[in-house]
């Protein structure tokens, strides 16, 4: 383990944001494994499942990007209210960016309705909407790996690591989701996961655009702290909590958010009072 340790210790810190934005997305994978042993899951516990990432990705979001992106935007500045306008721009900046992204790439969120048979085979308009989806999944990722590679890239490890974590954990009940969809639609269990695992992998590009920022100009941080927190809540407004109160689960999915970030919140005291 030591060896390792210094391994790490000895990559460049561009290296070191990539490889956790890509250890990160490899939970999609990982969370996917549940389908070797199941056929489906209720929508209610999918909608459970995916508040609690919205609470991780949120605690995230509060304790490991705009905590360290306001103090840093402070000092930078010389003031706390300097500082806070740069982050607000930087969160307006983020959102703002991920939202463009999603009016220029089409795509569907959480496969929604009834499934409609015909035949014992889904219907097409079915099976885009699937699709549709993964892409979404895929899509919304990429914010995930750019606030793990500008955590780390940050040289904050406490901040870096808490959400390098935090990321890896929401992915989980997102990789399973992913996964599950694919099976009605006739494709393997392996395929399935290797699918999912893939929707994860994405992060490691988002990961690599936020360190390389982040790596050519110090200034940047608050910047980039900033705007991966914006993209961050643009996609759990827009996209998570929408769609887990789209079939009736609003109380569950709402706790299972507030668990979520309690979760995180946790992690986040957990790694400060240990560093």
């Amino acid at each position: 383990m030591g060896s390792l340790t210094e391994f790490v210790a000895s990559l460049p810190l561009l290296w070191v944001s990539v490889l956790a934005s890509l250890i990160a997305g490899l939970a999609a994978g990982v969370g996917a494994l549940p389908i070797l042993f199941v056929n489906r899951a209720s929508r209610r516990l999918q909608d459970v499942l995916l508040g609690g990432a919205a609470g991780i990705m949120l605690a995230a979001t509060c304790f490991s990007l705009l905590l360290p992106g306001l103090q840093i935007a402070a000092a930078q500045s010389g003031s706390v209210l300097g500082g806070g306008l740069l982050v607000g721009v930087g969160i307006i900046t983020g959102a703002v960016g991920l939202w463009l992204m999603h009016r220029t790439l089409p795509h569907e969120h959480i496969v929604k309705g009834q499934e409609s048979l015909a035949g014992g085979m889904l219907s097409a308009k079915r099976i885009r909407r699937i699709w549709l989806f993964v892409l979404a999944i895929t899509l919304h990722n990429i914010p995930e790996g750019l606030a793990v590679g500008v955590g780390v890239a940050s040289g904050d490890a406490i901040a870096g690591l808490a959400v390098t974590f935090g990321i890896f954990l929401q992915n989980l009940p997102e990789g399973f989701v992913v996964a599950l969809a694919m099976l009605p639609l006739g494709w393997g269990r392996l395929q399935a996961i290797l699918l999912a695992l893939a929707t994860g992998a994405v992060e490691t590009v988002g990961g690599l655009i936020g360190a390389g920022a982040v790596t050519l100009s110090g200034a940047v941080l608050p910047w980039a702290l900033a705007a991966a927190a914006g993209a961050m809540l643009f996609v759990i407004s827009h996209e998570i909590i929408p769609e887990t109160h789209e079939n009736g689960h609003e109380t569950p999915a709402t706790f299972g958010l507030i668990c979520g970030f309690v979760i995180m919140m946790l992690l986040d005291v957990v790694l400060g009072v240990t560093a």
